[in-house]
């Protein structure tokens, strides 16, 4: 019985020294460049068979010392590591919305990113500052962007303006030139978040047409103070990146969890749900909650129908008409 225990024990310490292995070369490796991560593969590759050694060899208080230190010195360096705001960052991402009050209660947003897209990763580019007043949203939409896996959507919040204007926010990843997205990479810094503020001909036709996602709207109903008070939370947040960078994080800080969170500092009794994870089944989660049009009766998979926005044009539309065709399905 004894040797069975000892058996078990020293088979558990071996999967917890290659768990802390993995994770320390996950790190290592979204954060060293070579030749000096290979140097450092092979130093740890050594140290984990000392331990794995000293387990075996019933020395498990050298192993116990050997990988706190180990920890401590990851532990450092780790701690060390932190967001910038001057790298080489692709166009798209360039420029984080910010805000400044103007006049009663009035704001100027800064940095609305408006390109026109050519191709995934073409585009004429063209920024602009707008001057809105919060108290006159009249509408707040939520659009969910499909590339790969359905569980898993990128989403964007959009704010609708009496005139009919409309801005979107979307928490991105900011891409250095020639970096390349890595979910795994999101667990270990390899990221800043940025805070992007758009218009729909941007954002929207980039995905639709651009790069040909599967892309659904739906709005969403808010109150009038809420509306506003969502706008200014984006704006803060905006403001707040500008002054203290932060890191994009794959499963807490990102697309969906990041407006979640401002949401729940405006909405009381919202409940955390795993569909805020899994971003892809967010509508279900609405649905639930009676914020979408027609929750208490109408089916959602009749919602998720009406949703779907098809490939449009942009050519020749102002922004307005653009937000309008977006919108048709809605009002059928």
């Amino acid at each position: 019985m004894r040797r069975a225990a000892a058996i078990c024990g020293r088979g558990l310490g071996i999967a917890w020294l290659l768990g802390l292995a993995v994770w320390i070369g996950l790190s290592l490796h979204f954060q060293i460049a070579a030749p000096w991560i290979y140097l450092l593969y092979l130093v740890g590759v050594f140290v984990w068979l000392a331990l794995v050694r000293m387990l075996l060899q019933g020395r498990l208080r050298r192993a116990l010392g050997l990988s706190a230190v180990v920890l401590a010195v990851w532990a450092l360096w780790w701690g060390g590591i932190a967001p910038r705001q001057d790298r080489d960052w692709m166009a798209e991402v360039a420029r984080g919305v910010t805000a400044e009050p103007v006049r009663e209660g009035a704001v100027l947003v800064r940095n609305i990113r408006d390109f026109r897209w050519s191709s995934p990763t073409e585009a004429v580019e063209r920024w602009y500052d707008l001057e809105v007043q919060p108290e006159q949203i009249t509408s707040v939409d939520m659009i969910m962007s499909v590339w790969d896996s359905p569980e898993i959507a990128h989403t964007l919040v959009s704010f609708g303006f009496a005139d009919g204007r409309h801005i979107v926010f979307s928490g991105e990843i900011r891409r250095e030139v020639g970096e390349e997205f890595s979910a795994i990479g999101g667990f270990f810094k390899r990221y800043e978040l940025v805070l992007i503020a758009a218009d729909e001909r941007d954002i929207v036709h980039l995905r639709t047409n651009a790069r040909g996602e599967s892309v659904s709207l739906y709005p969403v109903a808010m109150s009038a103070g809420q509306r506003a008070a969502l706008f200014r939370a984006f704006l803060d947040y905006g403001n707040a990146l500008a002054e203290e960078p932060r890191w994009y994080h794959t499963l807490w800080t990102n697309c969906t969890t990041m407006p979640y969170r401002l949401v729940r500092g405006i909405a009381e009794g919202l409940v955390f749900d795993l569909r805020v994870i899994l971003s892809g089944r967010l509508p279900g989660y609405l649905y639930d909650l009676g914020v979408l049009p027609g929750a208490e009766t109408v089916p959602l998979a009749e919602l998720k129908a009406r949703a779907v926005l098809p490939p449009s044009p942009v050519d020749g539309l102002s922004s307005q008409d653009y937000s309008r065709l977006l919108r048709q399905g809605w009002r059928d």
